[in-house]
């Protein structure tokens, strides 16, 4: 199969990547399929040129910053970005409003509210909208209700609640709303979201938001038992123009020869999912590593968190020099920088395997989650880099390249995080 990562170009690829049903029977568990949206599959083939690495960089900067302050429950800080915010984003596939009208969402692991591009925003990117006056069951929610106190920076127009957030270096203002909300076979009738009326900025994901994390308005939350508060997903990478991955929502058909590590709950952070790493190996050698660095820690934030939106691995600063050094020792040739990565050679490598140890786990990554190649000449990277310095992040995230081909795997109930190597081809 060869080296899949052998351009940058492979991040164009999931520039938006699309989900696709897959199952048209009713049951608990629905699979569906993910589709980078520049395949040949994709109905976002126009996708602008690929990001550099700069660009890249910049990328994931931008999303720490937003993580961040999610320590906070005051407006976030717009962060740096441009419309390759929309870089590393997985959609999903959803039918809004009665009858259904197709959006396609960015699936977000550490937020929690949705919000769709409503009829009549101003500043929303997309063509499609969704028409909320052609939707017989839509109804905008009232001060007065739960969901308005759940959600962040609410505020009250006459009897309507709505509320204000930022992302990426975006600001919108939604009407906070119900209708119903179809993901392949199954139907959540009353599901409360933002109907989006302004928006600034070029980073709001232009057909919507899902959120998937742990608070009382995401998907796994609103669902009920639906899913059981079960999903697993499987990130491919781009080897062809002709490739998916999967997101499985429910307990049916998950994987059972896997490894877990315990969540933990951060009530600094409640969306996210923190699991406990406690050490970081370069080949057969675990790096010396400050215990405290890694430490979780509920009164900080601090600790170590699954996203699905980072793009490349980030460490805080002592744990990234402590592995970058290693990763050196080892390879032991001439070192330049590229784009924001700091440790890329001009001539092939065989770089040692990376483990992330977990209590109960171990996630070996392979080269192609170790490496990434530049789109000209021979240069390649280790695909890992230090927290921005002047965010005081505290937070470890495992990003979208290093859970590439492993099924990862969050089981609520049970407080439980599953990694396995599968190939999401």
């Amino acid at each position: 199969m060869g080296n899949p990562f052998t351009s940058f170009s492979f991040f164009f690829f999931f520039f938006f990547t699309a989900i696709w049903l897959t199952s048209a029977s009713p049951s608990p568990s629905v699979t569906l399929t993910l589709i980078p949206a520049n395949s040949n599959l994709s109905p976002f083939k126009s996708s602008p040129s690929p990001p550099s690495l700069d660009q890249i960089n910049a990328h994931d900067k931008a999303r720490l910053i937003y993580l961040d302050n999610l320590i906070a429950k005051t407006d976030v800080p717009v962060g740096s970005g441009r419309q390759f915010q929309q870089a590393g984003n997985y959609l999903v596939k959803a039918n809004v409003g009665t009858p259904g009208q197709t959006l396609f969402m960015v699936m977000d692991t550490s937020n929690d509210a949705a919000w769709v591009p409503c009829s009549g925003c101003t500043g929303c990117s997309s063509p499609t909208l969704f028409t909320l006056e052609q939707s017989t069951t839509f109804k905008p929610l009232q001060c007065g209700a739960a969901q308005c106190r759940q959600v962040s920076n609410s505020y009250c127009t006459l009897s309507d609640c709505h509320f204000n957030m930022t992302y990426g270096d975006s600001s919108f203002e939604a009407l906070l709303s119900v209708d119903s909300l179809t993901l392949a076979s199954s139907t959540i009738p009353s599901y409360a979201f933002g109907c989006l009326k302004s928006v600034t900025g070029t980073s709001i994901p232009p057909q919507g938001l899902l959120g998937l994390g742990r608070g009382p308005l995401s998907l796994l939350s609103q669902a009920g038992t639906l899913y059981q508060k079960t999903f697993s997903y499987c990130l491919p990478n781009a080897k062809s123009m002709n490739f998916s991955g999967s997101l499985r929502l429910g307990p049916v058909g998950q994987p059972t020869r896997i490894l877990y590590t315990p969540l933990l709950t951060n009530p600094r952070r409640p969306s996210l999912y923190y699991v406990n790493m406690t050490g970081i190996k370069v080949g057969r050698r675990t790096v010396n590593i400050p215990p405290n660095v890694l430490a979780f820690d509920p009164t900080t934030g601090a600790g170590t968190i699954f996203d699905s939106g980072t793009m490349v691995t980030r460490l805080v600063a002592p744990a990234y020099v402590a592995v970058r050094d290693e990763f050196r020792r080892r390879i032991n040739q001439p070192v330049t920088s590229l784009g924001g990565f700091d440790t890329c050679y001009s001539t092939p490598i065989v770089p040692p395997t990376i483990t992330f140890q977990f209590d109960g786990m171990n996630m070996t990554l392979p080269e192609e989650n170790v490496l990434i190649h530049s789109t000209y000449g021979t240069t390649s990277c280790l695909a890992m880099a230090a927290a921005p310095v002047n965010v005081n992040s505290v937070v470890n995230v495992i990003a979208t390249m290093q859970q590439q081909n492993h099924r990862v795997l969050y089981d609520i109930p049970n407080s439980r995080l599953g990694v396995s190597r599968e190939l999401c081809t």
